[in-house]
């Protein structure tokens, strides 16, 4: 799973290294780099596996073929999404049009969110993550799960 956070700058060619353990799951599922598109929920951006981006396109896909909104998710996922592969030292280069979209100058924050990661503006990242610790207590209540196996909570 992509699990916690990590700081790096942004080398004078355009480049960032990608998180030791962010590569280590990537490459244990057979992949050399990751897919990345703007988020539609904040400054950031959207950051998945192969896999992950072929679930969504198959989402996307099994919309009415004739209605806009299929169009509209196409567009603005797919068309937009950047397949940013590692180089020899573990680094990426994320297109100018993306940092743009993420308020990104000279570093990024890789954010793990589990089977996705987000890639942000730490600073602009500090603001909701104080947002989203608060939100996350008022719900807490919603997290819940259970014990496949007997039917208990865990």
């Amino acid at each position: 799973m992509f699990l916690s956070s990590y700081e790096n700058k942004i080398d004078k060619k355009g480049r960032v290294s990608v998180p030791a353990t962010f590569r280590s799951y990537l490459n244990s599922m057979g992949y050399n780099g990751f897919i990345t598109y703007a988020s539609f929920n904040h400054s950031a951006l959207e950051a998945c596996s192969q896999d992950r981006i072929e679930k969504l396109s198959n989402t996307i896909d099994s919309l009415n073929p004739f209605e806009e909104k299929r169009d509209f998710f196409a567009t603005s996922v797919l068309s937009e999404s950047e397949n940013l592969q590692f180089d020899t030292e573990g680094r990426v280069s994320i297109s100018e049009k993306l940092l743009n979209h993420a308020n990104i100058k000279n570093s990024v924050l890789f954010v793990g969110q589990g089977k996705t990661f987000q890639i942000w503006e730490p600073k602009n990242f500090e603001k909701f993550r104080a947002f989203a610790r608060k939100k996350a207590f008022q719900n807490r209540s919603n997290l819940k799960w259970e014990n496949k196996k007997k039917g208990e909570p865990l």
